[in-house]
């Protein structure tokens, strides 16, 4: 007769699962995520900066029309002088007087001589890789008569590549376009 014998011993099924990650999974999913965060990265910088393009116009684009205000609210001359910087950048400034009366230092900091009223500054250090140009340097709101004189085209540029124009027309009213496609403008004619 064949006796039959319980043995206390529990039997615990053999199982290959494993918590958490080894080294080699670890460091390939690293080696992943750093692949697609450089290639998302410069991506990532370009809509930054075509933002600060586009805050930088639609700021410019709203002083040039305050400028236009306060020289018809005054019923006196209103200046936009643009100026160069120490430190290379750009800085403008809405104005009484003549264009000389007034200047910029390396911070975008204005400060106007006795006779002319700063009512505006803004700078636009190098470092923030929007640069602002146009040719000549200043414009005069007339309140008489609501005009500008010259007319002008700001020319606002990222380290991109991109471009927006602030054109101000004879009667002060600027429209924004683009020579090179940069989204958001419509192309300048």
């Amino acid at each position: 007769m064949v006796h039959r014998t319980r043995s206390n011993v529990k039997h615990q099924p053999k199982s290959n699962f494993r918590r958490g990650l080894g080294m080699v999974e670890l460091l390939c999913s690293m080696a992943i995520t750093g692949v697609v965060l450089g290639q998302a990265l410069p991506a990532i910088q370009a809509v930054q900066q075509r933002q600060l393009l586009s805050a930088q116009a639609a700021a410019l684009e709203t002083d040039v029309q305050f400028a236009r205000s306060q020289a018809r609210a005054m019923n006196r001359p209103v200046r936009l002088t643009l100026q160069a910087t120490d430190d290379g950048g750009s800085c403008y400034m809405v104005h009484t007087g003549a264009a000389a009366q007034c200047r910029c230092d390396a911070a975008g900091r204005a400060s106007c001589v006795e006779g002319a009223r700063l009512f505006q500054a803004s700078g636009q250090a190098l470092a923030s890789g929007v640069s602002l140009g146009r040719t000549g340097r200043s414009v005069v709101f007339d309140a008489g008569k609501g005009t500008v004189t010259p007319t002008a085209t700001f020319v606002l540029a990222n380290r991109h590549g991109q471009i927006v124009h602030q054109i101000v027309n004879i009667v002060g009213r600027t429209r924004s376009c683009t020579p090179n496609g940069t989204p958001g403008y419509p192309v300048c004619h």
